[in-house]
């Protein structure tokens, strides 16, 4: 594409997604990397999913990944909490580390890293239990409570921090399944959050739901991240703009770039990224 055509098109588009994005969100505040990933290929079977991906992950703040459909976006989500250890023909290769730790040493339980790394999937998937024991699953499992008091605390304050407590508060002892889809999601986040992670990975959290329910769902990652560092995959331009503050675009299992938020849908340096933001695929 000529530069000026380019440049004219960008300048088209950027009044749109700079207003989408809030003040003070399009920037990483700071140099902390909570996870850094260097040179991770994923392979299924003889097919690779994932080519050389290299990147760093702030802490407590929003990378979303973007890109089109079966780009390998949501392949190296799993790659964080070892999610593809339960697919028999995957291999991953490379180093990926959360503190400096590589989450794939041989020293490392998967079970473990899995409450240090929550993950919330784009389908709400609440325990066949009621809402109080859906959220005390985890502190139960992890031995975080050492008694009925404090384990009443933890799923209040979860829920709480979730934005579910005052629904809820009323029908703890029923179904978690009888919440609607938006409460069911943010059920389930509270579940996430009630063993204390570090990392939450959300893959399409707000598919399946409608668009009040995925407001409510955007105010509660903007909330919850002054406290953890969250990873979000979403085919939302717009959700990727007022949530982020750090967006990276993968495109054929390749990361082909990545940087502040606002920067990377007003002035993307790759003219790939350019094409995906304005909708000329994907």
């Amino acid at each position: 594409m000529p530069t000026e055509n380019r440049d004219d098109t960008i300048a088209a588009h950027a009044p749109a997604l700079a207003a989408a994005i809030p003040a003070g969100h399009g920037h990483v505040t700071t140099t902390e990397f909570k996870i850094r990933a260097r040179d991770v290929n994923v392979f299924y079977g003889e097919k690779q999913a994932l080519f050389d991906v290299s990147l760093d992950v702030p802490a407590k703040s929003v990378t979303a990944f973007i890109g089109p459909s079966g780009c390998g976006k949501s392949t190296f989500l799993r790659c964080i909490n070892r999610m593809n250890d339960t697919i028999p023909s995957a291999k991953v290769a490379g180093s990926i580390e959360i503190d400096g730790a590589d989450v794939n040493a041989k020293s490392v339980d998967p079970v473990v890293l899995r409450s240090r790394v929550g993950m919330v999937f784009q389908k709400p998937n609440p325990f066949p239990k009621t809402i109080f024991e859906n959220v005390a699953y985890g502190p139960k499992i992890h031995g975080l409570a050492t008694g009925k008091a404090e384990l009443e605390a933890i799923v209040e304050s979860s829920l709480k921090k979730a934005g579910l407590w005052n629904e809820v508060s009323d029908r703890l002892h029923q179904p978690g399944t009888g919440l609607s889809g938006g409460q069911q999601q943010r059920l389930v986040i509270a579940r996430a959050i009630a063993v204390s992670p570090e990392v939450i990975l959300m893959d399409e959290p707000c598919s399946a739901l409608d668009p009040i329910a995925t407001a409510k769902i955007e105010e509660l990652i903007d909330e919850l991240r002054s406290q953890f560092c969250i990873v979000i995959v979403t085919h939302s331009m717009a959700q990727a703009a007022r949530v982020s503050q750090k967006t990276a675009f993968f495109h054929l299992g390749k990361l082909v770039e990545s940087g502040p938020t606002e920067e990377m849908f007003t002035n993307p340096r790759d003219t790939r990224t350019q094409d995906y933001i304005t909708g000329r695929f994907g």
